[in-house]
């Protein structure tokens, strides 16, 4: 029974991406379709960017990494296991909250950058 795990991963795997595919081609099917001009079809399909997105990622990994890194050595000095997930949602937490206003500083300084 544990054979079908891979095989079900892949055929999931397969039929969300070629949803994605089939849905992405259609979009822009529709899209001309409607005669639309191309610099109102540029800016629909335009990448948005997020300059600070992985320095946030970054801030939320490292405060789990050491959040359970804590755990994990107060699991072995007091043999209590409840402190590992303790201090995983709380050093999560601790990043979302450090990571919102590391990005919200950055971001203020490039929209000051940007004004001059």
């Amino acid at each position: 029974m544990e054979f079908l795990i891979p095989i079900i991963l892949f055929l999931v795997t397969g039929a969300v991406l070629a949803t994605f595919i089939y849905y992405r081609s259609r979009e822009k099917q529709m899209v001309i379709e409607r005669g639309l001009d191309i610099e109102f079809i540029k800016e629909i399909f335009k990448k948005r960017e997020y300059p600070y997105a992985l320095l946030k990622a970054g801030i939320i990994i490292l405060f789990f990494g050491l959040g359970l890194g804590i755990g994990l050595l107060i699991n072995v000095f007091t043999l209590v296991e409840e402190w590992i997930p303790f201090l995983i949602f709380v050093g999560t937490g601790i990043g979302f909250i450090v990571a919102f206003f590391a990005g919200r500083k950055f971001e203020e300084k490039d929209k000051d950058r940007y004004k001059e």
